[in-house]
């Protein structure tokens, strides 16, 4: 890419994929500046340097992977129960997202700052199911239910090997039908 501009969004999303494949230890402005092609002087161009990027990554995580997917299933008028098997969908459409997922969370054992940030996430997140099953209607506390389907999905990427993300959508729709 010698030559070509790279632009912000695409040195964080260099660096999720980094963190995604190798973890956080990747994630050094070398490897960065090699994986694009580009020169210290363009990384510095658009960061403070490897805490800046830091920052700019958790961003573009909390956004992409929390914000953007309640973005999509909120816009509707849909019933809580739709919203939450097409919140279901997103999550488990993407296979990506799981050594993602499990790299930050590497991560934020070690790191207060990235600490912080998954812990808003997974308040984020778990409000949102919250709110959604509060809707559902059911004999259920809502609160615990949403707190199971959440540590459904953590749990699954969690165990080695990951769960299969058919077995997944097959253990979530088993879940929802104790609800019925």
């Amino acid at each position: 890419m010698v030559g070509l501009v790279v632009t912000r969004v695409e040195w964080v999303e260099a660096g999720v994929e980094l963190l995604a494949t190798e973890g956080a230890p990747a994630i050094t402005i070398e490897r960065l500046t090699g994986a694009l092609g580009m020169t210290k002087g363009s990384f510095y161009h658009h960061f403070a340097g490897a805490g800046g990027f830091k920052t700019a990554l958790l961003e573009y995580f909390e956004q992409q992977y929390t914000t953007r997917l309640i973005d999509a299933v909120q816009g509707g008028d849909a019933e809580p129960r739709a919203k939450l098997e097409h919140l279901f969908r997103l999550v488990l459409t993407d296979r990506d997202n799981v050594a993602l997922e499990i790299a930050v969370r590497a991560w934020a054992l070690q790191d207060a700052e990235v600490r912080a940030v998954q812990e808003r996430v997974d308040a984020t997140r778990t409000s949102y199911v919250r709110e959604l099953c509060r809707g559902l209607g059911a004999e259920i506390d809502p609160d615990r239910y949403a707190q199971l389907l959440y540590l459904i999905l953590i749990g699954a990427e969690q165990v080695l090997p990951t769960v299969d993300r058919d077995d997944l959508r097959e253990i979530y729709s088993l879940t929802l039908r104790l609800i019925d």
